[in-house]
Order: C-alpha cells, then structure tokens, then sequence
C-alpha cells in the first residue's frame, strides 16, 4: 500500500483533503467526499455528542462539570514557556514553570476546533444550527460574555476569531482588541496582564491563524494584515524555534508533532501556517523544514509524537510513536508548499 493508498483508507474528514491536496482529484469529487463529513464518521460522532444548547460539555473553555481541575489552569489556559510574567524582557522569551499537566479538550472550543480541522462544511445545516445555538446559548467562563463577542486572553481569542470566521459569525470587535494587545516585539501573550514584555509563540501562532482566517473570510484590514506580517516576522526572526538572542532551542517540546494541536505551539504547526498563507516560503524557515524531513520514516509516514493528555470525545490516531495519518498529510502539504517555492 502506498502512502497514498494509506491516507485515502481513512475518515472522511482526512480523506477529502488528501483528495484535494495530494491527489489532484476534481472539485466535485472534493466536494462530494466533503459533505460525508457532517453526515458519516468522526465529523458526524462529535456533532452528535453535542449539548442540546449547541455546547459541549456544557462549557465554552472547560467542561461545566469541573473537570478543569486535573491540572489546567482556567485564568491561563494558555500559558507556554516563551515569554512568561516574569522574564526580564529578553526578546527571545523566557522559560517558565507551568503546568503541564492534562486539561480537557471537550468543551465547545476545542469541539469547534476540531470540526474546522476535519474541514465541515459550515454550510452544511447541522453545522449551521450549532453555530446559532453556540452564538445564542454559549458564555465564557472567564467574565459571561457571548461566545462570538470573545474574553480577555489573546490565545482564546486568536481561536474565537479562527471559529468566528470560518463559520460566518461577526468577529469584527475580537479582531480589534487582538490587534490593540500585540507587544513591541510583534507577537502576542496570554499573561500580559501579570506583567509579561515579550511574546509567546504559542499565543503568537493561535492570533496568526484567527487573523489569516478572518483575512480570507472578510478581506480583513491594513491593520490586521500589518499586524499578521509583524507576528509573521516575530516567528520567522527565531526560525520557528530558536531564541533570537542565542540562537538556542528555545523548547525541545517544539521539535515533537502533535495532533491536534490544542493550544500548543511547535514546528509543524508554524509551517503548516505558513503554507497556509501561501506566500512563497521565507528562507528562515529552512532549518524548520530540514527538521521535518529528517522526521520522515522510511516508509514515507510522519509519527505522532506528542499527544496533548487531557480528556478526549474519541482518539483519533494509535497514539505516539505510530504512524499519524493527520501528521503524515500535514508534512506533506508543507513540503509540497516548501518544495514548489522554494529555490534552496
């Protein structure tokens, strides 16, 4: 079986993208093979775990049922290691100790994030109906304000933004309030309200891609496009993974694929953004790049590596350490981007 073959022996979800992105099927077979995943598989088991309000596990962040205590942290959810309250402003970031310990993925975010990573029609009508319910019925834990309207933390709100518009709702005053937060050095961080300077790439990487997917969704701003460049250029001064002062790595966590991706932040997320934006690839990624292929099995597979431990609606993969189908079509899509615009 090819690497083809394997990919395309899957769900739904994964199955029209590879039809789209790698195999250079027609847009009707596309299409077609997109619209089982509101109806068949994965796309269609999550829709129907959902609460009759439209939530799921009857929280917007966190479960309603205080599952957040098993070791995440609901005022800093999105707390990571570049870039913490109490660095000295170092413009490479600073590590810090926080909890690395498991948080639930079942609530409405992640559950919205993960309907948009399986490519669901928001067309479709059961993708519809949850997106008013969750418009209608949703509140943030952190202060009640309406789902669509966002909350205080930058990373959460770089998600609301990619959720918002990628399902048609107005996300206009979100977008604002991110581009007002971004620091000095171009990024953004989730603790700047405890006193963090410099960014955080994990912040960083969820704003960039709420703000790409409201530029294709709306047309977006000079604004919003001058602030995606600036966090753009943030990422690319480090390589994706370096400390910009040292040059050191700046967290070992960064050079292991997970799927999903969650909140974290490594190298296969930023590319995979950056071959979403699809400008021609910047030479600074090409240590990034290197690390990807060096990652690639010989049977032409790319592993999971770091799955993000926390309560789940339903595995999607073996578990680490074994082939990932997701990762596998993700590699590929960046070194297809890489490899086609690229003259190094």
């Amino acid at each position: 079986m090819t690497v083809l073959d394997w990919l395309l022996d899957s769900d739904p979800s994964l199955r029209w993208q590879v039809l789209r992105d790698l195999a250079g099927f027609p847009p009707e077979a596309v299409a077609a093979e997109r619209a089982r995943v509101a109806t068949e598989g994965w796309g269609a088991h999550l829709l129907a775990l959902r609460d009759d309000d439209g939530q799921w596990a009857h929280g917007a962040y966190f479960p309603a049922d205080g599952a957040s205590s098993d070791g995440a942290n609901p005022d800093s959810a999105s707390a990571d290691v570049e870039g913490s309250a109490s660095d000295g402003g170092d413009d490479s970031g600073a590590d810090e100790a926080w909890d690395r310990g498991p948080q639930p993925w079942t609530a409405t975010t992640y559950s919205l994030l993960l309907l948009r990573d399986f490519g669901i029609d928001p067309r479709s009508e059961p993708m519809r109906r949850t997106v008013d319910l969750v418009r209608d019925n949703c509140r943030w834990e952190e202060g009640g304000q309406p789902y669509f309207d966002g909350e205080v933390e930058p990373c959460i709100n770089g998600m609301t933004v990619a959720l918002g518009a990628y399902f048609g709702q107005d996300v206009d005053g979100v977008v604002s309030r991110l581009i007002s937060e971004q620091l000095d050095d171009g990024g953004w961080n989730c603790w700047v309200e405890s006193g963090a300077v410099v960014s955080s790439a994990a912040t960083t990487i969820n704003v960039l891609e709420g703000l790409l997917a409201y530029e294709r969704a709306t047309g977006g701003s000079a604004r919003s496009a001058d602030a995606r460049r600036r966090g753009e250029e943030y990422l690319l001064e480090r390589g994706l993974f370096r400390r910009k002062s040292t040059g050191e790595i700046i967290d070992p966590a960064w050079l292991t694929f997970s799927f999903p991706t969650r909140w974290h932040y490594d190298v296969l997320r930023a590319l995979e953004y950056f071959c979403s934006a699809g400008d021609p690839p910047d030479p600074r990624v090409a240590e990034a790049v290197e690390l990807l292929r060096t990652k690639r099995q010989p049977d032409g597979t790319w592993l999971l590596e770091n799955t993000h431990p926390g309560k789940v609606h339903f595995a999607l993969e073996d578990g680490d350490g074994r082939p990932s189908r997701w990762n596998t079509l993700r590699a590929l899509r960046v070194l297809e981007w890489y490899e086609g615009g690229s003259t190094g």
